[in-house]
């Protein structure tokens, strides 16, 4: 408790240079006000509004409050609320008591993390997101299908980086679920265009910006490649190469969709969403939270985080240590900005490999068992006469 209290009312309250919250607040003051939501300086690094204007409807709320600062302290503290109650909702669907070891330990673990660090110090939405994750997660799991679907929509409308979770969905024909999480992004956004103002400078001003890769704050693969200025063949070859990893690994995690859907779904999950990370124009380490699901799996039988690789990993994405050293001035400030994506690229590794590493045991067990059920089956030959 005392940490969480630190870092909501010490850290989060006295900010930092980057400010998020205050971005959006003034975007959804704009909207209120009749001015054009998306009138911003795009070629300043300054934080941008990055919001479509159907989650600009969604957060329009935010504006009602007339004290920015006051918004502000409600805001972290609901991010930090939404932080603690995913934690809580994933440590019962792994089967463990609120009463038991596993929540406080995962909040304090959490807590200690940069990504739950900045996300309440830069105040942005990040924390409600892993909410609505674990939310999505379970609703699915326990076959509530529409109102996962509803759910993982809210998740995609904020940030289109969800939007290859509805695999899981689509990959067992769950069309209810798929169709949910396509129709809110849908919906608020034809409810949002005649509201908000300026909203066609969305796809004219503000797309464009989207698809450039910017070179600062920026820890996928792509802001490595412009920041090292990679050669464009030796980009393309790792992102196929990577994106190749997902792909196998996602499709081996199919074996055990049906056997053992909590690991399928939360390592797939997983998977997908730190290839997002890696392989898209934007990843920011904070991301990694976003991660916490897969991570539960380490209280089962079966899990990548098992293996050191994929812990070793976790720090690289999760760790707020500073890499400064006076001895490899140029080798720290690279892994200052990009010790995430290593991190990224380890884990997907990781996880394909431990895929097919268990996908190997399982049928070498098989045709053990089929070769001793086989002998125990076979007629002994008749005696000589």
């Amino acid at each position: 408790m005392a940490l969480v209290l630190h870092r909501v009312f010490v850290l989060a309250l006295n900010g930092s240079v980057t400010d998020d919250f205050t971005t959006v607040y003034a975007a959804v003051r704009r909207a209120l006000d009749g001015v054009p939501v998306y009138n911003e300086i795009y070629h300043h690094v300054d934080p941008h509004y990055l919001y479509n204007p159907g989650a600009t409807l969604l957060l329009m709320p935010l504006g009602w409050l007339s004290d920015i600062d006051a918004a502000r302290t409600a805001f972290i503290i609901a991010n930090a609320a939404a932080v603690i109650a995913a934690l809580a909702l994933l440590t019962r669907m792994f089967g463990w008591s609120l009463r038991s070891f596993v929540w406080p330990a995962a909040v304090a673990f959490a807590f200690l993390t940069e990504s739950v660090r900045n996300t309440l110090i830069f105040s942005n939405i990040n924390g409600m997101l892993l909410l609505a994750l674990a939310g999505f997660l379970a609703l699915l799991l326990s076959g509530r299908r529409w109102r996962a679907g509803l759910l993982i929509g809210v998740a995609i409308l904020i940030k289109p980086q969800f939007a290859p979770l509805l695999f899981l969905p689509a990959v067992k024909l769950d069309w209810r679920t798929v169709l949910g999480g396509l129709a809110v992004p849908v919906v608020f956004n034809l409810a949002a265009w005649p509201v908000v103002p300026g909203a066609g400078d969305y796809l004219t001003r503000l797309v464009p910006y989207l698809g450039e890769v910017r070179d600062y704050a920026n820890s996928s693969l792509a802001g490595a490649a412009v920041y090292f200025g990679m050669p464009a063949a030796l980009e393309t070859a790792l992102w196929l190469l990577f994106a190749v990893i997902v792909a196998v690994g996602v499709i081996v995690l199919l074996r055990w969709r049906y056997t053992d859907p909590l690991l399928w779904a939360t390592t797939t999950t997983g998977l997908l969403l730190a290839g997002v990370f890696f392989l898209s124009s934007l990843g920011q380490m904070y991301y990694s939270m976003m991660l916490f699901p897969m991570m539960f799996t380490v209280l089962q039988r079966t899990s990548v985080f098992h293996t050191w690789p994929a812990w070793l990993a976790a720090y690289l994405f999760l760790t707020p240590d500073s890499f400064h050293s006076t001895a490899a001035v140029d080798l720290s400030r690279w892994m200052a900005f990009f010790h995430p994506t290593i991190g990224w690229a380890l884990l997907l590794v990781a996880v394909t490999t431990s895929a097919l590493v268990w996908w190997r045991e399982e049928s070498l067990d098989l045709g053990h068992d089929r070769l001793q059920t086989d002998q125990r089956h076979r007629v002994a030959p008749a005696p000589d006469a």
